[in-house]
């Protein structure tokens, strides 16, 4: 009996590699939102650590309360800034997921595919060999009778 072979196995090379560029690209949009989370963290702590600084000044002027006020505009526009970056980034990766949740569907889709063929193809192989060792049993039989007679 032939050895087994699957003909889409070229299909299933190109449906691995296409999930694995899918987690990939996945992969950089999950590090795209950490890291405008992570800006998002730090800008909240510099406009904290502004506040804490500036009310810890005992003879605190206006020059200084001009500054925090207008430091404090800066943060609230880069906050929204950052917001809107991340639900961009948020949008991208649930497009991502959906790629790579498509991607494994298809990979495993023909994975089965192969699995089943295989496993018809292995009891086509062991109903070959049984055929095959009843028969040779058969003509050890036949011919020991023949002899014998």
């Amino acid at each position: 009996m032939n050895a087994f072979r699957f003909p889409l196995e070229k299909v299933l090379g190109w449906r691995r590699a296409e999930l694995d560029l899918a987690e990939l690209k996945f992969q950089r949009l999950t590090a795209a939102v950490a890291a405008v989370d992570h800006a998002l963290a730090e800008l909240e702590t510099a406009g904290i650590r502004a506040e804490i600084l500036v009310r810890d000044w005992s003879p605190v002027c206006g020059r200084d309360l001009a500054a925090l006020g207008s430091f404090r505009l800066h943060v609230r526009k880069k906050n929204a800034e950052l917001a809107a970056r991340r639900v961009e980034c948020e949008a991208r990766l649930a497009a991502g997921r959906g790629e790579m949740l498509e991607a494994r569907r298809r990979l495993r889709l023909l994975e089965r595919l192969r699995d089943r063929r295989f496993e018809d193809w292995r009891l086509a192989r062991d109903k070959e060999l049984e055929e095959l060792a009843a028969e040779s049993y058969l003509a050890r039989w036949t011919s020991r009778l023949a002899a014998g007679e």
